[in-house]
């Protein structure tokens, strides 16, 4: 698996609209608390496609799971604050 530096991880693959939209959230709540995010295609990686493929997109905070299908604004950033 792809190694993580930044707090906020987005599982995504192409084609997927889920993804194009939680794209916006989690970088609109990381621009607003000077945080950073990547993102992974996990086509790319067959162990991220085979835990994650039903669930993109998937966020993940400090390395571990906090969302899937749908980001929520407010609770990414009360992740990141808490």
């Amino acid at each position: 698996m792809t190694t993580q530096s930044a707090r906020v991880r987005l599982l995504s693959k192409p084609g997927c609209h889920l993804c194009d939209d939680a794209r916006l959230v989690v970088a609109s709540v990381c621009a607003e608390l000077g945080e950073t995010y990547d993102e992974v295609d996990i086509t790319q990686e067959s162990e991220l496609l085979t835990r994650y493929g039903e669930q993109i997109p998937v966020t993940l905070v400090d390395g571990a799971q906090h969302d899937y299908w749908r980001v929520d604004a407010s609770r990414l950033r009360q992740a990141l604050t808490s």
